[in-house]
């Protein structure tokens, strides 16, 4: 592990797995990731991507920024600085990933993404099923991937998502895109 938040994902994943009484193997069939991946991810052995991360905290019934509330240990404060706010980088992709709200247990999380010129990152349908998505470009080009439906998107421009389905994000452009997701619990 190059930093203390990736161990501290890799303690979260284990911690979220033992607390719901999974095995392993059970976690693999829920998520669609190798036992032996997950096994090196709890150990510290792999940095996993962000596909990764999603298909694991969905499968223990989380979001990611959940996920990485629980790395952080701090899950109660109400207001969330800049300065103290969680980011995380893909290792395949690059793009950087900020919780920005508070890690809480409210209904809604802002997560703001920066996506490097040329990056895609995509993301199974159950990464999507049990929050509504909103999509704001605030900055660059971002090209959103929704099942068979491509939308081009540009600064200012907020896409809701529809029902779940494969999902792909993509930076066309030749500069980095920021843009915010809104999560909802449903």
């Amino acid at each position: 592990m190059t930093d203390p938040l990736s161990a501290s994902l890799a303690a979260a994943v284990r911690e979220a797995r033992q607390d719901r009484a999974l095995s392993a193997g059970v976690l693999a069939e829920r998520s669609g990731v190798s036992r032996a991946m997950i096994g090196k991810i709890e150990r510290g052995e792999a940095q996993p991507t962000a596909v990764l991360l999603s298909r694991l905290a969905t499968a223990l019934g989380l979001t990611l920024s959940e996920l990485i509330a629980r790395a952080e240990g701090d899950d109660d404060r109400r207001l969330a600085r800049r300065e103290d706010q969680p980011t995380w980088q893909d290792p395949v992709t690059g793009y950087v990933r900020r919780a920005v709200s508070p890690p809480g247990h409210g209904a809604a999380e802002l997560v703001e993404i920066e996506l490097p010129p040329g990056a895609k990152a995509g993301f199974p349908a159950s990464s999507y099923a049990f929050a509504e998505h909103q999509v704001w470009v605030l900055s660059g080009q971002l090209r959103f991937h929704e099942g068979d439906v491509v939308h081009e998107l540009a600064a200012g421009d907020c896409l809701q998502l529809g029902r779940p389905v494969d999902c792909a994000y993509e930076n066309p452009g030749a500069e980095p895109c920021r843009y915010l997701v809104v999560l909802t619990k449903v």
